[in-house]
């Protein structure tokens, strides 16, 4: 881990809290993201790092504009087949460049990456995305978080995701990501075991109570995830702040999910 901006990241090689707030870059406003600036002042100091469209960098800077705050991280590219709303025709473009992107004040890339869509043609597609965005963010200084987003992957049975995610996020690591943003699975230790950069650990669909989302993030780390990136459970909570700290608690701590939630006063 050489790059600074990648260690601040991992403060201290301690496990990374990004709180994702990228959701409206996809499907519009989305509840606890309509008024982006609003949700982003309600993320915790604890919290590592902020995942949103570079775009919206000028227009939340109050929650990056200080010593000690979040890194930005930036989401570059934009496709269909993200947050579930995908299928084998789907494509995935560059929607910003790192350069573009680092003169709105971002700290780290975000790609996504695509492949077994069914297509030849628009697996290829994302690999060669995936690969200039990659390539010019380095040249920057900016390290790049890469995402393995299997299509439809919140309704595939257990061992297909495993399946895919195991794959993809060593097709990541081989094409240069210097992290990973993926789902969690059913065997998440083999995931992270054969993967050489962090793996981050997704929060996923709101989830039916905050104690579920803490336990998911204490599976993840448990199975060997070097941080946690929650959108959804981490700010339509009762109390986002309140989840924010407990999370924290809870991955870069190591305290049990109960602890956590009694600590922070989640109901």
């Amino acid at each position: 881990m050489t790059n600074i901006r990648l260690q601040r990241l991992f403060t201290r090689n301690e496990r990374a809290v990004i709180v994702a707030m990228d959701h409206c870059f996809f499907g519009g406003p989305v509840e606890g993201m309509i008024d982006l600036a609003e949700a982003a002042r309600k993320v915790e100091p604890c919290v590592d790092g902020i995942l949103l469209s570079p775009a919206m960098l000028p227009h939340c800077q109050d929650a990056f504009n200080y010593k000690g705050a979040p890194l930005a991280v930036a989401r570059m590219n934009w496709g269909t087949t993200v947050h579930s709303q995908g299928n084998a025709e789907a494509a995935i473009v560059a929607a910003f460049s790192p350069a573009e992107a680092l003169s709105l004040g971002a700290d780290v890339a975000l790609v996504s990456l695509t492949v077994e869509t069914g297509s030849g043609s628009n697996d290829a597609q994302s690999v060669a995305v995936f690969r200039k965005i990659c390539r010019e963010a380095k040249e920057l200084g900016m390290p790049v978080i890469g995402e393995c987003v299997p299509v439809d992957w919140e309704s595939l049975p257990p061992d297909e995701l495993h399946a895919k995610v195991y794959r993809g996020c060593r097709i990541l690591a081989e094409l240069g990501a210097d992290a990973i943003k993926v789902a969690y699975t059913n065997a998440f230790r083999e995931v992270t075991a054969s993967c050489p950069v962090p793996v981050l650990g997704l929060g996923g669909a709101k989830l039916p109570t905050q104690l579920a989302a803490l336990q998911l993030a204490a599976s993840e780390v448990a199975a060997g995830a070097r941080g946690v990136v929650f959108g959804r459970n981490a700010l339509q909570a009762p109390d986002p702040r309140a989840f924010q700290q407990a999370l924290c608690e809870v991955v870069k701590r190591g305290v049990a999910p109960e602890s956590a939630a009694q600590k922070c006063g989640l109901t």
